[in-house]
């Protein structure tokens, strides 16, 4: 049906999605083909996906075969060097997460688990035969991967985890535990556990090791969490582990300890800072198109000094985010990056990222909280990539004892 105007209703709706490939800087400008390429496919997955993100966001799930489509265009293999996948570098990788955040925060998520997650942690860990059997499967979306690290009374703390992983005489082991907040783990796909071993006398009795799960193993249970307002296109899971046996084969050999686990959450801390870009940059084009489209005492909003600066104080934020990742990608790509230089750049960007949002919604007006702009569903979203991977606090406390030399851990 066409839209007639009316008294007091001039405009049908504002067209504020659009990229703008804001780069004030020109951050990016020296980009190689793969990684621009790399870049374009993300773009071309967030435009196919954006008719369907508003009715996930109603539903609270969204439709698993879009991450066949992920795979279809490669955007899971989130730098990880290994035979048989692409590689990308890691400003090609940071530029993905980058690009699907923009288009929706529960995808940017997708990414996260199945490639940041899952795949580098079977990459890094798996044997030869689990390799052969489940790494194109998952880079290519064809089956869904989790990974299974906090636990319902353990979240900061991940390293006091309680999941128990007991030895039987076979040489296979059986599991009991709770995980939560699992991404994908209630999927029908593969889940990556990691439990504590209880073997006595052996020389892993008390190690975190990691065990590949299949989700359709007996006495394993993903219940997917409900009421969330935030990433609520993706599947987060509250996992029971009864009784779940498993053989030897299942359990990754290169995991030996907690280390290991940290080895992966700090190659993907630096994906969680690129996505809060995608979100701040999203939030800040929406907010410049407005002002330019919005009519407000006969003039576009645009035009009023306030306005204006208020456009200013945000460009600035989302190029100190831009300047942060592209330098982390930089060290990255030469061998020099520190865990404690990834935690610093989630730590500002994620904060930033909400006092872009925050903007973003204030200048969109009553339109900032519909749904239909999109700012208010990445305001909720940045919420959630600014708790996992690390919450502030923690990743403050892992800088804090960087710089002094001395740790306020508990």
């Amino acid at each position: 049906m066409s839209f007639t105007p009316v008294p007091g209703r001039q405009t049908e709706r504002y067209e504020i999605a659009a990229p703008l490939d804001t780069d004030y800087y020109g951050v990016f400008d020296d980009l190689s083909a793969e990684e621009r390429d790399a870049w374009m496919r993300a773009r071309t997955f967030s435009e196919e996906i954006a008719p369907g993100i508003a009715e996930w966001w109603d539903r609270g799930e969204y439709d698993l075969s879009v991450v066949r489509r992920m795979g279809e265009l490669d955007l899971f293999t989130d730098g990880i060097e290994h035979e048989g996948l692409t590689h990308l570098t890691p400003l090609g990788a940071g530029l993905v997460n980058m690009e699907i955040s923009r288009g929706d925060g529960s995808m940017g998520t997708v990414v996260a688990v199945q490639g940041g997650l899952a795949l580098r942690t079977l990459a890094l860990f798996g044997s030869d035969e689990q390799k052969a059997a489940w790494l194109l499967p998952i880079a290519r979306g064809e089956v869904l991967g989790s990974f299974a690290l906090t636990e319902p009374d353990h979240g900061s703390d991940s390293v006091s985890l309680e999941t128990r992983a007991r030895r039987e005489t076979d040489g296979g082991f059986v599991l009991d535990g709770a995980k939560k907040w699992i991404g994908n783990g209630a999927s029908g796909g593969v889940t990556f556990v990691w439990a504590r071993v209880e073997s006595p006398g052996a020389d892993d009795d008390g190690t975190v090791r990691c065990f590949l799960v299949p989700q359709d193993t007996p006495g394993y249970v993903g219940e997917p969490m409900r009421g969330k307002a935030s990433l609520r296109g993706i599947h987060q899971a509250l996992i029971t582990l009864t009784a779940v046996r498993v053989p030897a084969t299942a359990v990754l050999p290169g995991t030996r300890s907690f280390k290991d686990a940290s080895t992966v959450l700090y190659a993907t801390r630096s994906g969680v800072a690129w996505s809060a870009l995608g979100h701040a940059t999203a939030c800040y084009e929406a907010a410049l198109q407005y002002a330019q489209q919005r009519i407000q005492f006969g003039k576009p909003l645009a035009k009023f000094q306030m306005v204006q600066e208020r456009l200013a104080q945000m460009l600035e934020e989302l190029t100190g985010m831009q300047l942060y990742c592209r330098h982390l990608a930089d060290l990255e790509a030469d061998g020099r990056l520190r865990p404690t230089q990834a935690s610093l750049a989630k730590y500002h960007n994620t904060r930033t990222a909400r006092t872009i949002a925050a903007s973003a919604r204030d200048l969109l007006g009553g339109n900032g909280i519909l749904l239909e702009y999109g700012v208010m569903q990445h305001m909720a979203d940045i919420e959630a990539i600014h708790t996992y991977e690390g919450t502030e606090s923690v990743q403050a406390l892992l800088i804090g004892r960087d710089i002094t030399g001395m740790s306020a851990f508990a």
